[in-house]
């Protein structure tokens, strides 16, 4: 039987027990990785790790906090001896206008959405380094062309993709790539996600429109481009921003 193009890789994936984050550790797991997932909800984190079989791994992990950041780092090369790949998943969102939210509420997006993956960027660098590895960070279009009603979460995501440009450039002596995925609307949506007085309202992708391409976007097609930028096929991609919306970006439809 042919190996598969991701076996013997260990992949650690934050925010990985729901939406986004469980579709790519499935996908990364079917391509033969061992995957390592973190949340801060240890029983919808046991129940994503049991679901994604062995040899996955959950911990328990808060990104905005570094001592969580560090332990989940080391949990993962405790048990599996290396790490190859790094998604920076983990992230939340407020439905306010800029001008209209709360300081803490931005101080918290800020600390989730970028703060988080640079916390885990120079946690795991050392490890990545040692295996020629890579880091992979889950934007938005939001943080590509801005959407008003969901304002500090587009600030956040446009700061993230600069920050990976920027790891594209320090780790590249080291070769490890850094890339960012940037998703459009993607069922079944946010789990933490709201107006400032419930901001963890959560999604309701029932009303969506379709993207050009004539559906909503799901975990799968995020999960397929973060399988190819961790794949082989991309060993000499780093610094790309890699849009998944269907088509919505490309233009208005007649």
């Amino acid at each position: 039987m042919a190996a598969q193009r991701l076996e013997g890789a260990v992949a650690l994936i934050t925010g990985g027990t729901s939406g986004i984050g469980l579709s790519v550790a499935q996908r990364l797991a079917g391509d033969g990785a061992a995957v390592v997932i973190t949340g801060r909800d240890g029983e919808r984190g046991a129940a994503a790790a049991a679901a994604l079989g062995e040899p996955a791994l959950f911990v328990a992990a808060d990104a905005a906090i570094q001592a969580d950041v560090e332990r989940s780092r080391d949990a993962a090369l405790e048990r599996f001896g290396r790490l190859d790949i790094l998604v920076n998943n983990a992230g939340i969102a407020l439905s306010e206008r800029l001008i209209d939210t709360p300081p803490e509420h931005f101080d918290r997006l800020i600390e989730v959405n970028l703060r988080g993956p640079f916390l885990y960027a120079r946690a795991c660098f050392e490890a990545l380094a040692a295996t020629r590895g890579c880091m992979i960070h889950i934007g938005s279009d939001a943080g590509l062309r801005g959407e008003q009603a969901i304002g500090a979460y587009s600030v956040s995501k446009a700061a993230l993709t600069m920050l990976s440009n920027m790891l594209a450039l320090d780790g590249a002596a080291h070769g490890v790539r850094s890339n960012c995925v940037c998703p459009g609307a993607t069922a079944p949506g946010m789990r933490h996600i709201g107006p400032a007085a419930d901001p963890d309202r959560g999604d309701d992708s029932a009303s969506w429109p379709p993207a050009p391409l004539g559906r909503i976007g799901s975990g799968a097609d995020v999960a397929g481009a973060v399988s190819y930028l961790a794949g082989p096929d991309a060993s000499f991609v780093s610094g790309a921003v890699l849009i998944v919306d269907g088509g919505g970006g490309a233009g208005l439809l007649a």
